[in-house]
């Protein structure tokens, strides 16, 4: 059985393009340093996520403190004194 392309394809196969790199087939330096660049981007992307995440619980536990001491009748003032840091940057 052939398949559709094989039954209606006239033309000839296309020829493959060579990479960008100069043509001389060793390309794995250029994408070495495309992954190194990948792998950092993302590193940088996870650390503002992991900071970002970790000020926003504490401050819905911060909120949930305040409301539960007021109540009380204690005082609202924030107990402890972990406040998170935000990543460089971010």
């Amino acid at each position: 059985m052939t398949s559709w392309a094989d039954q209606w394809d006239t033309g000839a196969d296309p020829i493959p393009r060579r990479g960008s790199d100069g043509g001389d087939g060793d390309g794995k330096k250029q994408g070495g340093d495309r992954v190194e660049k990948t792998k950092a981007a993302a590193a940088t992307g996870l650390k503002k996520v992991k900071a970002g995440t970790a000020q926003g619980f504490q401050w819905i536990k911060d909120k949930y403190h305040q409301k539960k001491n007021a109540g009380n009748g204690k005082s609202s003032k924030q107990q402890g004194g972990g406040g998170s840091q935000i990543a460089p940057g971010y």
